[in-house]
């Protein structure tokens, strides 16, 4: 084996408040030792693991890297609405009449990310 991705880490302006938003929205955790004012903040959650690190530069451009999130316990629609209930905006609504398509929200830094349907809305 070469290697492991061991995490995705993502620049940010507050890497302890954007990891409270995301460990909400991937029902995670931060670590243990990260607080409020550090530089960096891992949050772990089934199957990911992402590293927020305060810059001091701000984001300006779309992401060349996203997030694409597929809920596991609700509908696509109860998983957007969830998440903008978090602080997440919309950015774009790429649902279909059909029922397929996607959602890209932004998280509370800008960051933007897809919700696509969950494995049950594929199947069914």
């Amino acid at each position: 084996m070469t290697s492991l991705v061991r995490h995705l880490t993502i620049d940010c302006t507050d890497a302890y408040r954007l990891g409270e938003f995301w460990a909400s929205a991937l029902d995670g955790s931060l670590a243990s030792d990260d607080f409020p004012g550090d530089p960096e903040a891992t949050v772990t959650a089934a199957g990911s693991a992402l590293l927020f690190v305060t810059v001091p530069e701000s984001k300006t451009v779309k992401n060349r890297v996203h997030l694409d999130l597929q809920p596991q316990d609700r509908s696509r629609d109860e998983e957007v609405e969830r998440l903008l209930a978090l602080g997440a905006s919309l950015v774009a609504d790429h649902r279909r009449a059909d029922g397929t398509g996607w959602v890209t929200l932004a998280d509370i830094e800008g960051n933007e990310f897809c919700v696509e349907r969950s494995a049950s809305e594929r199947t069914g």
